[in-house]
């Protein structure tokens, strides 16, 4: 297929545009490197450094004529989404916009999303969380991830555009910037490796559901053809504590220093899981790697980029 991948650069996205390529598939990049990385573009996909929220957009679809669009593009800090609420929106609602009419306008027949079971849901009234339950997001990144979904049914509903939501759980895995505050393994890590101290907001029970980003991979090229419109949990339904988190990479890097404890921050989500059933149904995924395993692997590629950064 000719697929056009939004947010191609970053850690989710350039690990899917890797896998499409070796799949065979024709991939087009479309990325402004606000947080994405030119290194991590496949040299085989097409890329046009662009916002999706730019009107030169029109071009690219017009050039590249995709079949599907994988629109991964988005302001991915609950932070920044709190102290400047219209910027996210700007960028997660308007930018979705663009891209869902180019959508229309280009003859595309599908568009998958990233959106966030771990922000839609906000404090959940039971675990694991399914699509069932309420969404009462608690971030404004939260607000507008949800709100794109609405507009996928909406242009579905009115004009036939296939749609697949993939609500992620918490990806870590190879790639992951430690520069955000999103990447809890990929931050953790990466202090651990240049001796400084973890923070652990709150007390160390705050839970995730992490999810290896090769298990994403794996829902988005198997919703290329399943899944049509369909609200999908990405996750392995098991929570994992913030001390675990730390705990499992201080043993797996052999770090001998405690975290550091720091009140709790506002907007966060205390517990999740997601409950995935309707994504094996609808696409005949689950969750391949385990916590410990994933974590193993992502410790790996940190100790390497540490050595690289030493040697340099």
């Amino acid at each position: 297929m000719k697929i056009l991948l939004t947010g191609g650069a970053g850690f989710i996205g350039s690990n899917i545009v890797d896998a499409l390529i070796n799949l065979g598939h024709e991939v087009a990049v479309v990325d402004n490197l606000s947080s994405g990385f030119q290194k991590n573009i496949n040299p085989q996909a097409r890329f046009y450094q662009l916002s999706i929220c730019d009107k030169q957009l029109s071009e690219v679809f017009k050039r590249e004529k995709p079949e599907v669009v994988n629109h991964h593009a988005a302001q991915i800090d609950v932070r920044k989404s709190a102290e400047d609420p219209v910027a996210d929106a700007h960028d997660n609602i308007l930018g979705s916009l663009n891209v869902i009419t180019n959508c229309l306008d280009f003859g595309v027949k599908r568009i998958l999303y990233a959106s966030s079971g771990g922000a839609v849901y906000g404090d959940v009234n039971y675990l694991p969380a399914d699509e069932n339950h309420p969404v009462n997001p608690i971030s404004q990144y939260g607000v507008s991830k949800h709100a794109v979904e609405h507009y996928l049914y909406l242009y579905s509903a009115m004009y036939g555009l296939e749609y697949v939501a993939l609500r992620y759980a918490n990806v870590y895995g190879p790639r992951q910037s430690p520069l955000g505050e999103a990447g809890v393994v990929a931050i953790f890590s990466t202090q651990m490796l240049t001796g400084k101290q973890p923070i652990i907001f709150g007390p160390g029970d705050k839970t995730r559901d992490y999810t290896h980003v090769s298990d994403i991979v794996e829902a988005n090229i198997r919703a290329l053809d399943r899944g049509t419109n369909a609200v999908l949990n990405i996750g392995t339904g098991v929570e994992t504590s913030d001390q675990t988190v730390f705990d499992t990479l201080a043993e797996v890097l052999e770090y001998k220093e405690p975290p550091i404890y720091a009140p709790v921050r506002k907007g966060e989500v205390y517990r999740i899981c997601l409950e995935c059933s309707k994504a094996r149904e609808e696409l005949g995924w689950s969750a391949q790697i385990s916590f410990k395993e994933g974590i193993e692997k992502t410790a790996e590629y940190y100790r390497k980029l540490a050595r690289e950064s030493q040697s340099n």
